[in-house]
């Protein structure tokens, strides 16, 4: 991780990241309801990468907090999806 030290992030920069990605999950709630949904994908594209970063630099159980609370604020697309898995 010597790469990313001129950037000034170390093992603290994946954990802001996460914290980063909370705080727009929180404000994309507070906002319309018609953009939840897109903003949900997007939040899940960008979580993805940010949960595998938090895993490789804090290890297991950061990632799992980190997971565990993804899941939280992601709780409709995560419910939609097990329902599809179900009837499909």
């Amino acid at each position: 991780m010597e790469a990313l030290a001129p950037l000034g992030l170390g093992a603290m920069g994946s954990l802001g990241a996460a914290c980063l990605w909370a705080i727009v999950a929180t404000a994309v709630a507070l906002g319309p309801r018609r953009f939840h949904w897109p903003a949900a994908w997007a939040l899940i594209a960008a979580g993805v990468p940010i949960l595998g970063w938090v895993t490789f630099e804090n290890g297991w159980l950061a990632g799992l907090v980190v997971l565990a609370g993804g899941m939280s604020v992601l709780r409709w697309p995560l419910k939609a999806l097990i329902a599809h898995l179900r009837l499909g």
